[in-house]
């Protein structure tokens, strides 16, 4: 049966071309989305952005024909745009002059005619709406990544039969001879490219190798007595992430870390940039740029006060943070001159090794021989990961880092946002290394370790 689904502005904001997202069905407008289109048209940043885009591609449709009659899209469906059912009724205590509760007036009046209606919104509160309206509704699920226990960690444990553990360093180990257990059954395994592998032998559970399948076979780890920057990995997440990271920019040009906050995903970035960086027999980059997504911060910065520097700084003292552990290793002295320790990073950003940016600057470069890392990426849209990460220029490496289970994003949530967009879309490429760090890897405190098991 042909559907009739009516979009609301917030699918549009998100993803500009989503119109032809629903096959051979039918794609309504309410005249009110096109007027909040209108609104946010010349607002600054990513809304703006999509908001022109979406009113483009209305253009060209309108020189097809006439939108508010219908006109045919590539999916194959119809779009048109509904300015009736003005005086449709709603229950006492719906506003007539909200933009949400016309839309609802679109969706009821369709359905009263007979229509097999669906409201496509990433507004929690609309759905809510719907449901009390009797009004099927969803959210916009295109670009919508599996649940987040189902979503690919990079990482995997097997098992394997110690004959073929014995010459690992020199041949590594085939794929059709490692498995995993379920119940009594021995389940093979069909690892992706660049896929971390903790690998126990079937007879001792204290033999372990650690590995990457490079295509052909789980190969051993290269960067295992690696310290980059004076940083010692203290766990498994961290040798892989390790492994990911010192990776030159042809190998690995991009690095996703997901995890929990202390699990050092910033802190060990960090170390292997300056590494990369200022270290003459390892050098491979001009300089480290860093941008950490907020979301009030990237619409608003045009008002604020001062340079852009001193607009982002707030936003960016986590990575003083690190910084500060990692310029001055020694726990004792570390903050006894703190106008020294000062000194020692202002002379890292003043020298031009570590430069930071708004998102909003970043958007629509091309960037080369920098070791680019965006911190917080889960409250990036997909959208706007795929206009970073396809941006990149020759001889630039770009580790996206964030939690999924902690986003700011108002119309993003742990299948929607940008890292895990980017993390199932990238699985398996052989230019991406991807690693999800375990809670059991906190290193932060012992406080921060209890937690992440507790809360």
């Amino acid at each position: 049966m042909e559907k009739t689904y009516v979009i609301d502005t917030n699918v549009l904001i998100q993803s500009p071309y989503a119109l032809n997202s629903f096959e051979e069905n039918k794609v309504v407008l309410p005249i009110a989305v096109l007027e909040e289109l209108d609104k946010l048209k010349n607002d600054e940043g990513e809304r703006g952005a999509n908001a022109r885009q979406a009113i483009r591609y209305l253009e060209q449709l309108r020189q097809v024909g006439s939108l508010f009659e219908g006109v045919p899209i590539p999916s194959g469906g119809i779009i048109r745009i509904e300015a009736n059912f003005v005086s449709v009724e709603l229950p006492h205590g719906f506003h007539t002059e909200s933009n949400d509760n016309r839309i609802l007036k679109v969706c009821k009046g369709l359905m009263d005619k007979g229509e097999s209606v669906i409201l496509v919104t990433k507004d929690i509160i609309v759905r809510l709406k719907s449901q009390m309206l009797g009004i099927p509704a969803e959210d916009f699920t295109t670009e919508q990544s599996p649940q987040i226990e189902a979503q690919y960690t990079g990482r995997m444990d097997v098992l394997a039969p110690d004959k073929y553990m014995t010459d690992f360093k020199k041949k590594g180990i085939s794929p059709k001879n490692i498995y995993v257990m379920e119940g009594e059954d021995k389940v093979p395994v069909s690892p992706e490219i660049n896929q971390f592998f903790i690998i126990h032998s079937e007879t001792s559970s204290k033999k372990t190798l650690l590995g990457r399948y490079d295509g052909n076979a789980i190969i051993p780890l290269k960067s295992l007595k690696a310290e980059p920057f004076g940083v010692k990995p203290k766990n498994v997440g961290q040798r892989f992430l390790q492994e990911a990271l010192m990776q030159d920019a042809d190998t690995a040009p991009l690095v996703i870390v997901k995890g929990a906050a202390g699990t050092a995903k910033t802190f060990y970035s960090l170390a292997v940039g300056l590494e990369k960086t200022l270290e003459a027999d390892s050098k491979m980059y001009r300089k480290i740029l860093i941008t950490r997504p907020n979301v009030q911060f990237d619409e608003d910065i045009g008002f604020l006060p001062g340079s852009e520097q001193e607009k982002i700084a707030p936003y960016l003292r986590p990575i003083i943070d690190n910084l500060e552990i990692l310029v001055d290793r020694s726990e004792k002295e570390r903050y006894k001159n703190e106008n020294e320790l000062k000194g020692k990073i202002d002379e890292l950003f003043g020298r031009g090794i570590i430069t930071t940016e708004a998102m909003n600057f970043i958007r629509g470069r091309s960037i080369t021989q920098t070791y680019l890392i965006i911190d917080e990426a889960q409250n990036l849209t997909p959208k706007q990961v795929k206009g970073i990460v396809t941006r990149v220029g020759k001889g630039t490496k770009v580790i996206l880092l964030g939690d999924p289970k902690q986003i700011d994003h108002p119309l993003l949530d742990e299948r929607t946002n940008g890292l895990s967009y980017a993390s199932e879309k990238m699985k398996g490429s052989p230019l991406c290394f991807q690693i999800t760090m375990q809670p059991d890897e906190c290193e932060r405190s012992a406080l921060a370790f209890d937690a992440a098991k507790r809360m």
